[in-house]
Order: structure tokens, then C-alpha cells, then sequence
């Protein structure tokens, strides 16, 4: 539970139809098995103590009668559990039989929740509807709740961990219930389920638990009935699925005769999904009402993936797509303010690297929108002190490839002018030598924007925004940032696809020069080349890899997460690529430089939004550039 992660499980028991008897013995062998797994919370299904398929039995006492007496049974058997379970029985009150939820833990039921939609004449036949308010009956001894449409259990131990439970087909109700629970706030929802599996039904019932947490930003577990349940006219697979808004994280197929399904939901992640994206509901947030359960805090061990690479889908039909829509948006955004700046060109320094080389290929996209030549993009490459032949050669190949126009302008003269004029030693290659050479390319292209009149495309990318890693008023400026929206790590893999689409068209030169600049090391190349002419100067060896700044970037702007959180995952997530120590070296470099370069991202240039995190001041990052990062700092230290 620490960090956020609720462990969570949907179990399928074997039933045997209105034994009662042997479906608590199936139950408490599941409920120890996920206990000894460190499952919170547990999910039976539907009628999960008789059996779902029990027919006109449910009317009878005997079965109804064995039911409570099992549920009680289960209760003294697990009164020393901190799990919380979720069971289905025929729950009788003043002659009406519903179908319900207890809800178990330490012994104690912390209440009942009852089905509210039926669906089937079958149902009809045997249960009634609740839809009271929040009434009490006697259960097993015990005076409980009976919840009615709007009831949230929470934690007072942890305050996102916050659930409900809805019954089988009431997800699929026009309006389910659970909506209303999660806009009054609870963070997951447990459905015990019941629902027999024919063609197309296993698609259907993925598709409405992802669809509905992702809409209700949400965790959700459902536990299908499976073996054991009468076939006379249909047959139950077991399907249970955890999902996290929108997003499948455990999965038991129809008739893969799985026992337990478990997973990790993490409510913290949810939490901060709704602070961003959610407005408060006033009059339905006030019919909710809160229950508290107390719950032990352990540290969780987790199962679920943690992605190391969360901007760079796993799926390469997947990744293709997001490729080809990030340029997409890169050259329409492009495309729109060339019309309204009346540009005549696109003006880029191009230098052979990886971030001038997609905003080449987004400019060119934008021309081919705009039905205009490439040659109305004016590349200009300004070899310095630093140059390698390898960056310039593929430069030129690239340009000549694209039929764009190319200018070789050698800036070392004016540098050294400059270092004169201000009285800065040659031999000192400090900030200043490197900066020197940054400000005096961008003042290049810049003028050589207003004499073609047009428009300088900048080539800086999110990483590099987060980190600082831009010369002020030098490569952190243009009149465009087609890039700023968009990670390293992407920037490489958008790269790579275009030469592979290249390829594809018969385009073998462009396709490799392509692959030479995803293969060249990251480099600002400001300082003299080694002895072999190769770069000297490499970006992650001063900053540190850009796998590791991306993950720390995405989960640290999208969901908010704490140092100890991020160093958490990113130890799962890179384990056997990176130790513990480099990681939390760079955690602590991320954080020093995120905070202290905040000046640089308050006045940055427009540039389109291709994602959900981004830095710009006008809408995605908001932040005071004189913010300190101590706190943060505080925990990272520590670790």
C-alpha cells in the first residue's frame, strides 16, 4: 500500500451448485492464497457461497439459511485478516431475496451491497431490486449496513484507498451506479460478476470495464464465475479483468481456468489524474456517503509492469502510429503559422544531429501540406570548434536528400572576434566558450530569417526543456518549437520510423543517413573533437542517460510523483540496465536541474502540444521560476 499501490485480486473459485459447504472450503483456500500474496482487497463472484445458477433453490430456506451460516462461518475462520473481501450471497430481508456483496474483513462484515439492475426474467423470478436508502439488518450475529446506491468504504489509514462495488450487469446499465461513486470519490470499483460467456462476449466485457475507468478515472476489478456453475444453458468462462483508467493490467481469459487474477492498482496515480483533469460535482458528491475500515500500511510488492519507456508505445504497429501522428501535428501546427506569418521560408540550423533532423522532416511535411517546394526551407549548418566531419557529412546528405537549400557558414572567425571583443581566453573552454558558439548560430539563422522572410524552426525538445539543457537566448529561442512537445526518447524512435518508411519507398540514401544521425551520440558539439576526429562531447555522460530523465520527466509531470516513488519504480523499471546508485544519481540531478532551469521554460516560444506532458508556460507547466526544490531534494537524498 505504500506509494499508492492497492493489491488487489479477482478470484474464481470452483463452485459446486447450492453447496454451500464446498464453496467456503473454495474460498478460504482462495482467500489464503491471496493473502499470503499481500492481496488488500478480494473480489469473489456473483452468488459466489451458493453458486449463481441455483435456479428456483433460491427461494428455498435451506439455501438462503446455509448461505448466511457459511458467510459466518468465513467470518470466524478470517477474523485475524486485514483483507477485505468481497463475497456474493442471497441476501433475505423482510421476505425479499437480493442479490448482494458482503463486505468482510477481520471478522466483521462492513456492510452489504445489493444489485440494483436486473437484467433477465431469471432474475426477476428470484431477486428484487434495492434501491433504498442505506438501511440495518442482522447478519451472522451482526448488526450491518445495508448500502443503498451511493455508499463509499474508506480507508482511514490511507486516504485514496476508497472503493465501491457494483453487481454484474449494473456496468452495463445505461448510467452505472459506480459513476456516481467515483465522481463522489472513490478511486476503485469491485464487481462480483456473474455473466455466462458466448461469441463476442469476452470482447464486450473488456471493452466496458476499460471503457468505464477510463471514464470514471478509475481502478477496476471483475471477478467472473466460472467452473462449476450449471451448464444447462450456459457456460461461465471465469473472465476477470483489472483495469486502471482505461488501461488492462491483469487479465484470466474465458475457460483458462485461472484461480486468482492479481494486480496492483495505484490510487495515488488516480488521484492526481483527477486533480488535473476533474471538476468538482457538488450535488452528487453530496448524496455520497463515506464508511470507514481501518487497514494495515505494508509495503506492497509489485507485480504490474513499470514501463521504462512510458512515452514509446510497446506495440510496434502502435508505435508507428504515434510516430506518423506526431508529425502529423508537428507539421500542421508548422504549416499554420508559416500562413499566418506570411513566411516565405523556414529557416533550421541543422548541424546532424537528431533534433534538428525531425524538425527538418516536420518542415518538409508542412511544405508538402502547403504544396510548396522544400526549397523553401533553408538549412543552415555552422561548423565551429566542436564539428565533427560525420555530423556534417550527414547534414549535407540529408539536405540533399529532402531537396532542401543548405548554407555552410563557418562561425569560428566571428566566435573568436567575439572572445576578443569581450576578452575571453581561447584556452578557457568554460561556459562561455560554449555559450558563445550557441547565441552566435541563433543570431545567424535569425538574420538570415529576416532577409528570406521567414521563420526560424526550433529544434529543442522536451527532455532537453526539462533539464535546462539549452543555451539561454542562444538554441533555447526561435519563432517556432516544433520539437518542444516531444521527448528523447520519442525524437530517436520518429527518426528511426522515417527511415524505415524511406526504405520502404525505394529511398535507400535517405534511409541510412537516417539511421546514422538515430546512431550518432547526442551532442551539442561546442567542444574540439578527440584526436580520431570523433565527438568529444557527449550529452548523457554530462546529464545522464535520457531513458532514465524521460521516465523521471513523465511520471513526474503527469502524475506528481515523490522522489522515493520515482527511484521506486524506476528501480523495477531499469533493473539489470542500471544500479541503484546511478539511479538515484540522476534522480537527484533531474530535480537540481528541473527546478533551478524553470527561467529558461517561463519564456519559451510557441511550439504545438503532441502529448499529455508538456512544458509549456501557457498551459501545461505552470510553475514560479524561483520555486525550490529542497523538499523534493529532502527525500531524494535520503534514499
Amino acid at each position: 500500500m505504500k506509494h499508492g499501490f492497492i493489491k488487489v485480486a479477482a478470484a474464481t473459485p470452483k463452485i459446486t451448485v447450492a453447496d454451500t459447504g464446498a464453496n467456503l472450503s473454495e474460498i478460504l483456500r482462495l482467500h489464503k492464497k491471496a493473502e499470503e500474496l499481500g492481496v488488500k482487497l478480494l473480489v469473489f463472484p456473483e452468488l459466489s457461497l451458493t453458486g449463481a445458477t441455483c435456479g428456483d433453490l433460491f427461494l428455498s430456506e435451506v439455501l438462503t439459511d446455509s448461505a448466511e451460516k457459511a458467510l459466518g462461518e468465513f467470518l470466524t475462520k478470517t477474523k485475524n485478516s486485514d483483507t477485505i473481501s468481497i463475497i456474493g450471497f442471497p441476501l433475505v430481508v423482510n421476505d425479499k431475496i437480493y442479490n448482494s456483496a458482503a463486505i468482510c474483513q477481520k471478522g466483521q462484515i462492513l456492510g452489504v451491497f445489493s444489485k440494483k439492475n436486473l437484467r433477465s426474467k431469471a432474475e426477476y423470478r428470484y431477486f428484487s431490486e434495492y434501491s433504498e436508502k442505506t438501511g440495518m439488518a442482522k447478519l451472522c450475529g451482526q448488526y450491518v449496513p445495508l448500502f443503498g446506491n451511493e455508499q463509499i468504504l474508506c480507508c482511514e489509514d490511507m486516504k485514496n484507498f476508497r472503493f465501491c462495488v457494483e453487481i454484474g450487469d449494473d456496468l452495463i446499465s445505461p448510467v452505472p451506479l459506480s459513476a456516481h461513486c467515483a465522481v463522489g470519490g472513490a478511486l476503485i470499483v469491485a464487481n462480483p460478476c456473474a455473466s455466462y460467456d458466448t461469441v463476442g462476449s469476452e470482447e464486450y466485457r473488456r471493452m466496458s470495464v476499460l471503457s468505464h475507468s477510463a471514464r470514471c478515472v478509475c481502478g477496476y476489478i471483475l471477478s467472473g464465475a466460472g467452473a462449476g456453475e450449471s451448464t444447462t444453458d450456459h457456460v461461465y468462462g471465469g473472465h476477470s479483468i483489472i483495469a486502471e483508467c482505461g488501461n488492462l493490467l491483469a487479465e484470466a481469459l474465458p475457460f483458462s481456468h485461472s484461480e486468482l487474477t492479481v494486480s496492483e492498482i495505484d490510487v495515488s496515480r488516480l488521484s492526481a489524474e483527477r486533480k488535473r483533469s476533474w471538476k468538482s460535482n457538488t450535488e452528487t458528491a453530496e448524496s455520497i456517503e463515506d464508511y470507514s475500515f481501518d487497514c494495515d500500511i505494508t509495503d506492497t510488492s509489485l507485480t504490474r509492469r513499470i514501463d521504462p519507456h512510458p512515452f514509446i508505445p510497446k506495440d510496434s504497429a502502435e508505435l508507428a502510429r504515434r510516430c506518423e501522428t506526431v508529425l502529423s501535428i508537428q507539421a500542421e501546427g508548422l504549416a499554420q503559422r508559416i500562413i499566418k506569418a506570411y513566411a516565405k521560408k523556414c529557416v533550421i540550423g541543422i548541424s546532424g544531429g537528431l533534433d534538428s533532423c525531425l524538425a527538418l522532416l516536420a518542415s518538409v511535411r508542412a511544405m508538402d501540406i502547403l504544396c510548396r517546394p522544400h526549397t523553401d526551407i533553408v538549412c543552415v549548418t555552422m561548423p565551429c570548434f566542436g564539428t565533427t566531419t560525420r555530423t556534417r557529412s550527414n547534414a549535407e546528405v540529408l539536405c540533399e536528400e529532402l531537396g532542401c537549400q543548405l548554407n555552410q557558414i563557418d562561425i569560428t572567425s566571428a566566435v573568436r572576434q567575439h572572445f576578443s571583443d569581450i576578452g575571453h581566453d581561447e584556452s578557457n573552454k568554460n561556459v562561455v566558450y560554449e555559450n558563445s558558439q550557441a547565441r552566435e548560430r541563433t543570431q545567424i539563422i535569425m538574420d538570415i530569417a529576416n532577409m528570406e522572410n521567414g521563420l526560424v524552426v526550433g529544434t529543442g525538445d522536451l527532455s532537453e526543456l526539462a533539464l535546462g539543457w539549452a543555451t539561454y537566448n542562444g538554441d533555447h529561442m526561435s519563432m517556432y518549437g516544433v520539437n518542444a512537445d516531444v521527448p528523447k526518447t520519442l525524437v530517436r524512435k520518429i527518426v528511426s520510423h522515417c527511415a524505415d518508411d524511406a526504405e520502404k519507398n525505394g529511398r535507400q540514401r535517405l534511409a541510412d543517413v537516417l539511421r546514422d544521425i538515430v546512431d550518432t551520440p547526442v551532442s551539442p558539439e561546442l567542444l574540439p573533437a578527440d584526436e580520431s576526429g570523433n565527438i568529444s562531447q557527449k550529452t548523457e555522460d554530462l546529464v545522464g542517460p535520457y531513458e532514465i530523465h524521460d521516465f523521471y520527466i513523465y511520471y513526474t509531470l503527469r502524475f506528481g510523483y515523490s522522489p522515493d516513488k520515482l527511484y521506486r519504480l524506476a528501480k523495477i523499471a531499469f533493473a539489470g540496465v542500471y544500479d541503484d546508485e546511478t539511479l538515484k544519481k540522476w534522480l537527484i540531478s533531474f530535480l537540481r536541474r528541473f527546478f533551478s532551469q524553470q527561467f529558461k521554460r517561463s519564456c519559451l516560444p510557441d511550439g504545438p502540444k503532441v502529448g499529455s506532458v508538456g512544458l509549456s508556460p501557457r498551459g501545461d507547466w505552470c510553475c514560479p521560476s524561483d520555486a525550490s526544490a529542497a523538499e523534493w531534494l529532502k527525500i531524494a537524498e535520503k534514499l
